[in-house]
């Protein structure tokens, strides 16, 4: 009797086990899927969002993802996107390059669609040439396992995503081109509001968040009337695209001038060309750079007036940027950095009136001086002054709380070069790990207790803003709105401090040099 006992226990057990192994599946609207495990873990990778776009829809506006039969392995990472290797520190899981790329991951940590988890979907930065869904940093584990359904999106890239032209204009119902890019995103938006459900995720609170190019993205994605009434929440961290956007007249002028180069004499011609070919040609010397422009379809307005207007997502924005976005050379160029090389390139730059008032703001009476504020105006030109004027707009139109930060926590030295001193500042991108809750898959830096405990307060702030549109909680250093008086800052490092905005003063001269707003002296 003890026997059959003892045999009907292992048998259940080997059956509880078989269970556990089997591997997760969805059904989402295109059909079902099968992911993997990991621990505690769901992971869905490679899931198509949108159709291949090849041959002929190639320079189109994404298409929906065709259905499929049977079971679907989403056990892989897809391709990413057409690119260079342009950027050292990005580190991919995907295998290879590819023009069919619009794919994206999940991580979540329950399949009940009941769970109605907050929803994080991140997009990777790379200046719109380079980057992927499948970076070690941007990784959805952590977050997933705060209760956040977290998703990373690929979407088409260089030439590839922004190429406009006359031909392009003509064919289009809306009389656009160019910004596939953001097209892309916001297709993968409308479909992971329709299918999150399946991943546990709330279809109604979805946050998109991303870095440089990716925050760009977001602020873009805001304004856009293709996009703005999916989100319910923003994180911006170190861009955005409230600036002088190109016009379509002069992204048409810019592709002319590659389809002059690429020897073709149509867009039907271009498009049968090879990948690989148009992506070596975008990347020589002297080509017409293709960016984001105000296309008429995606921007049906200059971004900074839909914000100015209040015609923006009215949803709660963290936003933010870093302490060394850039360095002295993005202002002296190859000028060594003497207080006389620094006057003489301010006043051929800004002009005599100009440089004297950046002069008190930014000071260069020694060399060190030098490269401190030089290191400060090239940051602020770069993106810190275009970063603030999306937190300064949204906070007077937005109808929504914004939470304004500055990052200042430099990485540590490498492992590589120990002896070799770490950067004084938080360079562009070096946040990424600490707010993902990803140092640990970084293995170039040699983390110390002090990087943890910025990462899980960072993260603590991110995970909160995720959950509720507040990044606070009884556990933190309170963060005030923008807004409030004094316009509280969060400075994140070691010890988060909240301060009047210290570098207002700086911000508002740039935009009146900059913007033409308000008085030159």
């Amino acid at each position: 009797m003890k026997r059959c006992v003892l045999l009907s226990s292992l048998l259940l057990l080997a059956g509880l086990n078989l269970y556990a192994a089997e591997p997760p599946q969805v059904k989402v609207a295109q059909g079902t899927l099968q992911g993997t495990r990991d621990a505690d873990l769901y992971l869905f990778r490679g899931v198509p969002f949108a159709a291949p776009p090849v041959g002929n829809l190639r320079w189109r506006p994404p298409q929906p993802a065709a259905s499929w039969k049977g079971v679907r392995n989403a056990d892989a990472f897809a391709a990413r996107c057409m690119q260079r290797p342009v950027f050292s520190d990005m580190r991919f899981r995907s295998n290879g390059i590819s023009e069919d790329c619009l794919y994206l991951n999940v991580w979540t940590s329950t399949l009940d669609a009941s769970a109605r988890q907050p929803v994080l979907v991140y997009f990777y930065g790379g200046g719109f040439i380079a980057g992927d869904g499948s970076e070690f940093r941007y990784d959805g584990a952590s977050m997933a396992r705060r209760g956040i359904t977290t998703v990373t999106v690929n979407y088409r890239l260089d030439v590839f995503g922004m190429l406009a032209h006359p031909e392009l204009t003509k064919e289009s119902p809306a009389h656009a081109s160019g910004n596939y890019t953001l097209l892309d995103q916001a297709a993968a938006l409308k479909w992971v509001r329709t299918n999150i459900a399946a991943f546990g995720g709330d279809p109604q609170r979805i946050t998109i968040a991303g870095e440089s190019a990716g925050s760009m993205s977001v602020s873009g994605l805001m304004a856009s009337p293709l996009s703005k009434d999916l989100i319910a929440g923003a994180i911006g961290e170190s861009g955005s695209a409230l600036f002088n956007l190109m016009p379509l007249s002069k992204g048409e002028e810019n592709g002319v001038a590659f389809m002059k180069a690429a020897g073709a004499t149509s867009v039907a011609e271009l498009r049968r060309m090879p990948a690989e070919q148009l992506l070596e040609l975008a990347g020589r010397e002297g080509m017409p750079r293709t960016t984001i422009i105000q296309d008429g379809l995606f921007f049906t307005e200059a971004p900074a007036q839909t914000f100015a207007q209040g015609r923006q997502a009215h949803v709660p924005l963290l936003v933010g940027s870093n302490s060394q976005e850039n360095w002295y050379g993005g202002v002296l160029g190859q000028e060594p950095p003497t207080p006389a090389n620094y006057a003489r390139v301010l006043k051929t730059r800004f002009g005599d009136v100009d440089a004297a008032r950046l002069m008190k703001l930014y000071p260069g009476n020694t060399d060190e001086e030098v490269m401190r504020s030089g290191t400060a105006l090239a940051g602020d030109m770069f993106l810190g002054y275009v970063t603030w004027k999306w937190a300064e707009l949204h906070t007077a139109t937005g109808n929504a709380p914004t939470y304004y930060y500055y990052y200042s926590h430099p990485r540590p030295v490498t492992v590589a070069e120990p002896n070799k001193p770490a950067d004084p500042g938080a360079v562009h991108s070096a946040e990424i790990e600490y707010a993902m809750g990803n140092l640990a898959t970084n293995k170039v830096f040699k983390w110390t207790p002090a990087d943890y405990q910025v990462s899980a307060v960072m993260q603590d702030y991110f995970a909160n803003f995720i959950r509720h549109g507040n990044p606070n909680d009884e556990h933190l250093q309170d963060w005030a709105p923008y807004g409030d008086a004094g316009h509280p800052r969060m400075t994140i490092d070691v010890e988060p401090k909240l301060a009047p905005d210290a570098h207002r003063e700086r911000y508002e001269l740039l935009r009146e040099i900059i913007d033409g707003v308000g008085p030159r002296g």
